[in-house]
């Protein structure tokens, strides 16, 4: 009864009706009390609590606006908030892209249906993903677009919108994997690369000159390691590196096959080039390209533009096992054989039930391995 009755003090003091020092006092104690976990589920739990915060994030103070945001963006990612928060969607669009906005947005589509409907309303708007693109123009776009937009990409209907050949939207992302000043921005834009990658029909555009998206994946898992100018020319030897961890070991390519020249932007690279800190980021760009060998165009292009060295030497450099999976994984697609008549597109394959589930089994066994390390 208590909180029942502070709750209802606390709508109060953020209605329109309160005058706007109390709001702004208001607004500042519900974004306080969203920062515990039995404050969140208490507001999420009130209809009229959420409506006012709405209305005061949307007001002309901007004191307020600003822990109105913050506030809701703690709330959105309670499961009883997400339904109250959906119905007053266009409220809410109508606050982008600010910074909290998208982060509000980014927690509610976490879910699939629940990212279709915030995709329906910005269609529905008339722009569709425009509004969320634009601030990519800016010199620090909020760092929740990213997220967003990931969230949005695990749709079809997502995917579709930024692979849009005429509006150049999944160029625009591109240059945020290497993106310094914000790691949650950086691993959702790569996020929403790696859905992109999942339209196998689009590999060709995605990897051709009008996108050439393999450089910007490659160059963050690119270390300040020198190769020799020759290098690209040379005849490989068949052979087994002994790995620098637990006798890992990483195959180089057959005999007679020669590696072909690395793109501009990974040439000569400078001494102090790092690559990307972020063990996750690095997992998922691996995930990327392996998705874009997908299929035997795909394959031979990744091949042809010097991948094998950027991954060799990320081999030598990687120190976690999850990374250093995913660069095997790839490393083997790349160099190994062709897959037989009706293999050729690797996303289309059908893998049976039974076998699916105890990969999936084997991947959980390894996951837990590496926590008991």
């Amino acid at each position: 009864a208590e909180q029942a009755a502070a709750l209802a003090e606390l709508t109060g003091l953020l209605s329109p009706a309160a005058a706007p020092a109390a709001r702004a006092g208001a607004a500042e104690a519900a974004l306080a009390l969203s920062g515990s976990a039995a404050g969140r589920q208490l507001l999420a739990g009130s209809t009229e609590a959420l409506s006012a915060l709405l209305q005061l994030a949307a007001g002309p103070c901007p004191v307020s606006a600003r822990a109105a945001l913050g506030c809701l963006v703690n709330l959105s990612s309670e499961p009883a908030a997400r339904e109250p928060l959906l119905a007053k969607l266009p409220a809410l669009l109508g606050l982008l892209p600010s910074g909290e906005a998208c982060g509000v947005l980014a927690n509610l589509c976490r879910e699939r249906e629940a990212a279709r409907r915030v995709l329906r309303g910005l269609q529905e708007a008339g722009n569709g993903l425009a509004p969320l693109l634009q601030p990519l123009g800016q010199p620090r776009p909020p760092p929740q677009l990213g997220p967003l937009l990931c969230n949005l990409s695990q749709l079809p209907e997502g995917r579709r919108e930024l692979l849009d050949h005429s509006r150049c939207s999944v160029q625009r992302l591109l240059p945020f994997t290497q993106y310094r000043d914000s790691v949650v921005h950086r691993r959702g834009i790569v996020g929403a690369l790696r859905n992109c990658c999942f339209e196998h029909e689009e590999h060709d555009w995605l990897l051709g000159e009008e996108v050439d998206v393999l450089p910007f994946l490659l160059l963050p898992l690119a270390g300040p390691e020198e190769l020799p100018e020759d290098e690209m020319e040379r005849e490989w030897a068949p052979e087994w590196r002994d790995g620098h961890r637990g006798g890992c070991c990483l195959p180089t390519p057959m005999a007679g096959s020669s590696l072909p020249e690395l793109p501009v932007d990974l040439q000569y690279l400078p001494p102090d080039k790092q690559r990307e800190e972020e063990p996750e980021i690095r997992k998922m760009l691996l995930e990327t390209i392996l998705l874009l060998t997908a299929t035997k165009a795909g394959r031979g292009t990744v091949r042809d533009r010097g991948t094998y060295l950027v991954l060799r030497e990320l081999h030598r450099w990687e120190q976690h096992p999850r990374v250093l999976r995913a660069c095997e994984k790839l490393i083997q697609v790349l160099i190994g054989d062709e897959p037989g008549p009706g293999l050729e597109n690797l996303l289309q394959v059908t893998v049976p039930e039974e076998l699916e589930q105890q990969l999936q089994r084997l991947d959980r066994q390894e996951e837990e391995e590496e926590e008991e390390e």
